[in-house]
């Protein structure tokens, strides 16, 4: 992966005994080696430094041989320390002048943002009123065009004939059929989102803080048009201190926000019903919106990696890298997060801040949040899931040093603590955990309007807010889980594609998924996964 590296990378199955000719030299291969996984160049010593990415990534534990198979019994975590050096950086961009005129068709919002989509939103302030959300996504989405149980319905319903009947019931097969949105009321509204969460009471108030802030940039977001809150009253997250969050976040406020407080209503049947008519006439209000063109300088793109596998930092990484590279020339906002995950990657990265303030602000993220992990005996070298391991992620310094490819080449422009918002174009750092969810989470509050999650391994994940693209290492996978994968990296590892001109396809299906003429996977399974970072230890 780098001319330094003393490790190579397995884009086939291999046998062991087999030589292997790589830069006019030949290898024995000491041991059978997996497609990801990855073997030794050389005769090594227990101790040995081993490079990948041109970083440091691991040192072996025990004398390995020359062709013999990475593994976690014969190597550790290791990374290089990092700090702030001043040092001349300099960018070479990417050609865009092909892009220079496109534009996609998305919501312009009275702040001067644009939206990918036009949501309506439900927001509860408490946990409590989880059980009223799911009774209202119910109705509404069975009755305006939303749901998609449909099929599965209608699969229990035949299910359930066949039982009453006498029927063997293995005879009966689910029709596999795409969802279907064209029985949608209102043709201009996207979605009605619902923010299930565990908080809002208990816990701490900082995490109560915490929480508000978070609700009230999900309700500032570009994407939605309406809020609808239901309170219950007494807990530790109020009314008033959501309402304040987003008016702090932005003074212009101007979006439908009905508020409903349990305590305060004669009876649950009243709120919920109270709740539904209310947003029904904000649906009809919001339905009026309609896509205008905006320029790609607009967008503002997540980059995020989950399942990863061996080959996540060899295809889909940098293929999401050049994407972000190209939007980064054009203008856009690109975030790159998961702190925990750009562990051995972190001197290139503060090599990359464009100011002294940004690059020790990510070292303090950086450093505070490892240290917490520590304290309860855990760290960032432990990230790495049984699933990253199996398929060739042995240390975190090599998940995170493939990672990291995410974000390009670009300079970094800012660096955000979590729901601290994008305002700079150009690539920031957000701090997220690596958790896929609250990541996403993470990434949507800071103001994605499209995610680019890229996978090895496969993984559903989606955001209430903000489309979630997913992005296949590998062609085996993207065939096996065609139901949950948008785009195929697999022509990098076969050799039909280069980086570049795959890049240059991801940026083509975010300009299509961002006008609405393609919709991702996860949008179409309602994959609305939404869960909130308590600043408590998560890998």
């Amino acid at each position: 992966m780098h001319p330094e590296d003393n490790v190579l990378v397995a884009l086939t199955d291999l046998a062991k005994g087999e030589s292997i000719i790589f830069e006019n030299e030949a290898y024995i291969l000491q041991d059978t080696i997996k497609a990801k996984h990855k073997f030794y160049t050389a005769d090594l010593k227990a101790g040995a430094e081993i490079i990948m990415y041109g970083v440091l990534v691991g040192k072996v534990q025990c004398d390995v041989a020359k062709g013999s198979l990475m593994t976690t019994e014969n190597l550790k975590h290791a990374a290089e320390p990092y700090g702030y050096r001043d040092v001349d950086f300099s960018w070479q961009a990417p050609n865009v002048s092909k892009y220079k005129n496109r534009t996609f068709k998305g919501y312009k919002r009275k702040d001067g943002r644009v939206g990918t989509a036009n949501y309506w939103l439900f927001v509860p302030t408490v946990f409590c009123e989880n059980r009223n959300l799911d009774v209202i996504k119910e109705a509404l989405h069975n009755e305006l065009g939303y749901s998609v149980s449909d099929k599965y319905t209608q699969f229990t319903h035949q299910l359930l004939e066949a039982y009453q009947n006498g029927e063997n019931i293995e005879a009966v097969d689910m029709q596999l059929t795409p969802n279907n949105t064209a029985n949608r009321i209102f043709k201009n509204v996207d979605g009605i989102k619902f923010l299930n969460h565990q908080g809002g009471c208990g816990g701490t108030r900082q995490d109560a803080a915490t929480l508000s802030a978070l609700l009230a940039s999900y309700a500032n977001h570009p994407n939605v048009a309406g809020i609808t809150l239901l309170s219950l009253g007494c807990q530790h997250l109020q009314v008033q201190d959501f309402v304040n969050d987003v008016k702090n976040q932005n003074p212009s406020f101007d979006k439908p926000l009905f508020i409903f407080e349990q305590q305060q209503t004669e009876s649950e049947e009243v709120l919920v019903a109270n709740a539904i008519k209310k947003t029904f006439e904000g649906l009809i209000e919001i339905n009026q919106f309609e896509r205008t063109d905006a320029p790609l300088s607009e967008l503002c793109i997540g980059v995020k990696c989950g399942g990863s596998d061996g080959f996540s930092g060899v295809s889909a990484n940098p293929a999401v890298g050049y994407t972000s590279d190209l939007l980064v020339a054009l203008g856009a906002k690109v975030l790159l997060a998961e702190f925990p995950e750009l562990c051995g990657a972190e001197q290139n990265l503060i090599d990359r801040c464009t100011t002294e303030e940004s690059a020790k602000k990510f070292i303090d993220l950086m450093q505070s949040y490892d240290a917490l992990a520590h304290k309860v005996g855990s760290g960032f070298h432990m990230n790495p899931s049984p699933g990253n391991i199996k398929d060739g992620l042995i240390t975190d310094a090599i998940k995170s040093a493939g990672a990291a490819k995410k974000g390009g080449t670009a300079p970094v422009v800012d660096v955000l603590d979590y729901t601290e918002p994008a305002t700079k174009a150009g690539l920031s750092l957000v701090c997220t955990p690596g958790n896929d969810v609250e990541a996403t989470t993470g990434k949507a509050a800071s103001g994605a309007t499209l995610i680019l999650f890229t996978t090895g391994l496969g993984t559903p994940t989606g955001n209430p807010v903000c489309p979630v693209i997913k992005v296949a290492t590998n062609s085996v996978l993207a065939k096996k889980m065609r139901d949950i994968i948008d785009i195929d990296c697999g022509p990098i590892i076969s050799g039909e594609k280069t980086i570049e001109e795959m890049g240059e396809d991801i940026l083509e299906y975010c300009i299509k998924a961002a006008s609405g003429e393609i919709i991702p996977k996860a949008v179409l399974l309602n994959q609305d996964d939404f869960i909130p970072w308590k600043r408590g230890v998560s890998l």
